[in-house]
C-alpha cells in the first residue's frame, strides 16, 4: 500500500523528522488505535517517548508500518508479520514455515513432499463472524469486530473481509436459508451502525479534497457507498455522504455549495429510463467536477455512462480509490 493521504499528497518526512502518532497515521493510513496494539502485543515498533509520554516516530518508523503494510496484503496474518520482521529470512521463504497459530499444524503430500497446510486468516474470521451472525449473538459480534480493527487497517479489513462477508450472506439469502433474510439485516444494522460511528469520529480529521457520495435513485442499499466512504476517508478525502436513493437533480447544488471535487454515485441495479435518459445527462451538464459510478449498476448501464462521460470504478475499493486519486491528481 504506498497511497499518500497527508494534506499534500508527498508521504514523505525529512530523514530526521519525529512526528506524533496522529502524522504517522495520516501518511500510512493506520490508526492509532492499531499502531499501539501492534506496539504492544507484537513490538512492531518502538517509538521515541517525550517527557510527558507521547510516542513520536521516524520516517524509518513510517517505512516500517509500510513493509508491514504490505505483507498483510500478500495474505499474512499480523503475527506472521512479525516472525518475518524478526527474521533474517526474506518474508516468501518464512510463510510457509511460520510457527503462527494462523498455521494449521498438519501436512499435505506433494510431490513426495510434506508441507504446512497453511490456515486462510480471513477466512478463519469469516466463519467466526458467520457464526456470531447466525446466533444473532451482538456483543460476539461485538468483540470480534473490535479485535480485527484494532489489529489491521479499516481497508484492509474492508477488502478481504466485510465485501466478502457480505457476499456470503447475500448467497445464503438467495439460497432461502431459513433464517437468511433476518441474518443479512442483523449484520447489515450492526455494520451500518459500526461505520456510522467511525464515520462521524474521523470524519473531521481528515484535510485532503470533498468528495460528494451518493446513491442513485431508487437504490436503498448504502453498506457499500459507506464502506467507500471508510476507504476515502482513510485517503485523506473529506467525505458529504447523501446516502441511499438520493434525487439526481438535488446534486449540483449540493455540488456547487461545498465546492466538491469529485461526485461518486453507487447502484446495484437497473436504473430507471428516466435516470439514464434524463437525470443523469442534466446533472453531467450542470456540474464541473469528474463524476464516477461505482457498484453492479455497471454491469446493465456501462455503455451509458462511458457515453455520458462518467468514470467507472472497480469493484476493490483500492483500485477505485487510486482511480478517484489519479484523476483528481490530472486536474490540479
Amino acid at each position: 500500500m504506498s497511497k499518500s493521504k497527508n494534506a499534500d499528497n508527498t508521504g514523505h518526512l525529512p530523514l530526521d523528522s519525529m512526528v506524533p502518532i496522529r502524522t504517522v497515521a495520516s501518511l500510512t493510513g493506520v490508526n492509532p488505535v492499531t499502531l499501539r496494539a501492534w506496539e504492544r502485543r507484537y513490538n512492531l515498533l518502538r517509538p521515541t517517548r517525550t517527557a510527558k509520554g507521547h510516542r513520536l516516530y521516524s520516517m524509518a518508523d513510517v517505512e516500517l508500518i509500510r513493509q508491514v503494510l504490505t505483507l498483510l496484503e500478500g495474505g499474512m496474518s499480523i503475527g506472521q508479520v512479525q516472525t518475518v520482521l524478526q527474521s533474517d529470512t526474506p518474508p516468501t521463504h518464512r510463510l510457509d514455515t511460520s510457527l503462527d497459530t494462523d498455521t494449521v499444524p498438519s501436512t499435505a503430500a506433494t510431490d513426495n513432499h510434506t508441507q504446512p497446510v497453511q490456515f486462510d486468516l480471513w477466512q478463519r474470521y469469516q466463519q467466526r463472524l458467520l457464526q456470531a451472525i447466525h446466533n444473532f449473538d451482538d456483543a460476539a459480534l461485538h468483540n470480534l469486530y473490535n479485535e480485527i480493527l484494532a489489529l489491521y487497517p479499516i481497508d484492509l479489513v474492508t477488502t478481504r473481509l466485510i465485501v466478502p462477508l457480505l457476499h456470503e450472506l447475500g448467497w445464503r439469502w438467495q439460497r432461502g436459508n431459513q433464517t437468511g433474510v433476518a441474518e443479512e439485516h442483523f449484520f447489515s444494522m450492526f455494520l451500518r451502525n459500526k461505520l456510522g460511528a467511525r464515520l462521524h469520529h474521523y470524519s473531521r480529521q481528515q484535510t485532503g479534497p470533498c468528495l460528494l457520495a451518493a446513491c442513485l435513485p431508487g437504490e436503498q442499499h448504502d453498506i457499500g457507498l459507506l464502506l467507500f466512504a471508510m476507504v476515502a476517508l482513510d485517503w485523506n478525502y473529506r467525505i458529504i455522504l447523501l446516502g441511499a436513493a438520493t434525487p439526481l437533480p438535488e446534486i449540483a447544488p449540493v455540488c456547487q455549495r461545498t465546492a466538491c471535487a469529485g461526485i461518486v454515485l453507487a447502484g446495484s441495479y437497473q436504473s430507471a429510463t428516466e435516470v439514464l435518459n434524463t437525470q443523469l445527462p442534466q446533472l453531467m451538464r450542470a456540474v464541473d467536477v469528474p463524476v464516477f459510478i461505482g457498484g453492479r449498476t455497471l454491469n446493465h448501464h456501462a455503455q451509458v455512462f462511458q457515453a455520458l462521460g462518467m468514470i467507472p470504478l472497480a469493484n476493490d475499493l483500492q483500485q477505485a480509490m487510486q482511480t478517484i486519486n489519479s484523476t483528481l491528481q490530472q486536474r490540479e
